[in-house]
């Protein structure tokens, strides 16, 4: 699998499969259980992985504070 191939088979994930997916490879480098070679694809993967979280939590913050504007505004608009 090519890594733009693996970019996109994670960019499909939902966060919680890919926290769980992190977990795992976290668990695997710890232990020993894989060679250096496949420790640093794990590690690669690893990272793209993080990247994917960071990018959901940032549209989840965003929706979050867009909902929270659109309240106050609402109540603003109550409160005139």
């Amino acid at each position: 699998m090519t890594k733009n191939e693996k970019k996109n088979e994670i960019g499909k994930m939902s966060f919680e499969e890919a926290i769980k997916e992190l977990g795992g490879i976290v668990q695997k480098i710890e232990q020993g259980e894989i060679p250096l070679q496949d420790s640093l694809e794990q590690y690669e993967k690893g990272m793209v992985l993080i990247n994917h979280c960071k990018d959901i939590l940032q549209k989840a913050e965003k929706r979050i504070e867009e909902i929270s504007e659109a309240q106050a505004n609402s109540q603003k608009d109550k409160d005139s």
